[in-house]
């Protein structure tokens, strides 16, 4: 089945997902210092929600959090004392969006992403979202334990390039566009969000994605598709499909 949008087509049949699936146990991805998720039966008296227990259904309980645990998009509440819920905020789901790989730069005693690789990349080209993939860009991410590993991040000179660009929805690969350990300054999520001035509400920042090198460099649209949880964050599924003329 394909679908028009504008004067370009997308076939609905080939999906390329680039979220990563939430697992219960100690291969899922993890960071910022908390445990695994777990997906567990219900347990209850002499009740146990499994069927191979002798219930008469599956029934799993599930702990995880969005933040440090997988694929999730996050709002400006994500650093505001003001709530800002993620499901209110972002209420379209398509976006043109330009997918590219960088290799982070070293910059002092860490890895980053400068601005001028974010304007080598994009140069002119105008878009609602941009997806970074870095370098090197392993099967490794999908179960990945970045606490105490300071992984890369984005400058805050990156971050404010891509206000600039009028980019509204920023996806990357990584734990966080932040420095793992800065102190709480938070200076690119606050550089994109723009909260010295107006604050960008309908923008948002979706992380631990995971883009198969399969994928190519170039435009596609984008559908972010998240759960409908009132938090600053939620688990979503962005999925990236190739335009057709």
């Amino acid at each position: 089945m394909k679908a028009k949008i504008k004067n370009n087509f997308i076939d609905l049949s080939k999906p390329l997902d680039i979220s990563i699936p939430l697992r219960g146990d100690v291969s899922n991805v993890n960071a910022w210092y908390v445990g695994h998720p777990k997906i567990e039966p219900h347990r209850e008296g002499d009740f146990i929600g499994k069927v191979s227990e002798g219930s008469s259904t599956n029934f799993n309980d599930i702990w995880f959090n969005p933040h440090a645990h997988g694929t999730h998009t996050e709002s400006v509440g994500h650093i505001t004392k003001e709530f800002y819920s993620v499901n209110q905020h972002l209420k379209k789901y398509f976006f043109k969006a330009e997918v590219i790989t960088l290799a982070p730069e070293k910059y002092q005693n860490d890895f980053v992403i400068s601005r001028k690789q974010l304007q080598y990349a994009l140069g002119n080209k105008k878009r609602d979202a941009l997806v970074i993939r870095t370098l090197p860009n392993t099967t490794e991410k999908i179960s990945r334990q970045y606490s105490n590993s300071n992984p890369p991040y984005l400058l805050e000179q990156a971050a404010e390039y891509l206000v600039q660009k009028e980019i509204e929805h920023l996806l990357i690969d990584l734990p966080s566009i932040d420095k793992e350990k800065d102190g709480g300054a938070l200076l690119a999520h606050n550089a994109f969000w723009n909260t010295k001035g107006v604050m960008r509400t309908q923008a948002t920042i979706t992380e631990f994605i995971f883009v198969p090198n399969t994928i190519k460099d170039g435009t596609y649209f984008l559908n972010l598709q998240v759960a409908p949880f009132e938090n600053d964050a939620s688990p979503s599924r962005p999925v990236l499909y190739k335009i057709e003329d």
